[in-house]
């Protein structure tokens, strides 16, 4: 099946996350504004900014989206692009070594964040303009552009009912069970051949919670 299928949430959520997006942009990009000036010779926000605004916004609880990896992916792959920008290389190649030294270098710094790869292809092809910037281009309008968002992110979710940065809630009972332990849920990870969006702990609560319903569930049929 090549649509991929959300767990259902109720329109509610769905509607925060967007207004949550609409006013961490707007309140982003004024503010970036007016730190700058009037007179400043750069893009106020880039696009990465609003895939950032996704995640921080629609999937508040993914490792994706917590606030190393947010600032931590954006700024080395900041770095990682315009020093690709200025190899000299031919456009296309200096695009590949931007995005794939920047995949490197979140994993390596623990800050997997896929609008990272976007900031480093703007350092690249963002035109003159960015070019010209050099490695400023790290501190504005990425770096401040970043920690803004994530500052409106940690505002929002006070009222959203979303825990950010996330903590996966401490299970009530020793995280085993009689069908499977947090060792066997880390080996199964390990095997898995993809990576998934999901910490540990979240994962781990999910499955006790099947397991409980399943119990509840069979129990309520017998009866």
């Amino acid at each position: 099946m090549m649509i991929a299928v959300p767990a259902d949430k109720a329109v509610r959520d769905r509607l925060i996350s967007g207004l949550g997006a609409l006013i961490g942009i707007i309140a982003t990009g004024l503010l970036v504004r007016s730190l700058a000036g009037a007179g400043a010779h750069m893009p106020l926000l880039i696009a990465p900014i609003g895939a950032a605004a996704v995640l921080l916004f629609a999937v508040p609880a993914s490792p994706m989206a917590q606030p190393w990896a947010v600032f931590g992916g954006n700024i080395v792959s900041a770095i990682v692009g315009v020093s690709a920008a200025r190899l000299g290389a031919d456009p296309m190649v200096a695009a590949g070594l931007a995005v794939g030294g920047a995949i490197a270098a979140m994993a390596l710094t623990r800050s997997l964040h896929p609008p990272g790869g976007a900031v480093a292809l703007t350092a690249v092809l963002g035109g003159p303009g960015i070019h010209d910037m050099g490695y400023s281009f790290v501190l504005a309008p990425v770096g401040v552009g970043t920690v803004l968002l994530l500052a409106m992110a940690w505002s929002f979710h006070r009222f959203s009912g979303h825990s950010y940065p996330h903590v996966a809630k401490a299970l009530a009972e020793p995280a085993s069970s009689a069908d499977f332990s947090r060792e066997d849920l880390i080996k199964a990870i390990a095997d898995y051949p993809d990576v998934l969006d999901v910490g540990l702990a979240d994962l781990e609560e999910l499955l006790h919670a099947a397991e409980h319903n399943a119990v509840a569930r069979r129990w309520t049929e017998k009866t």
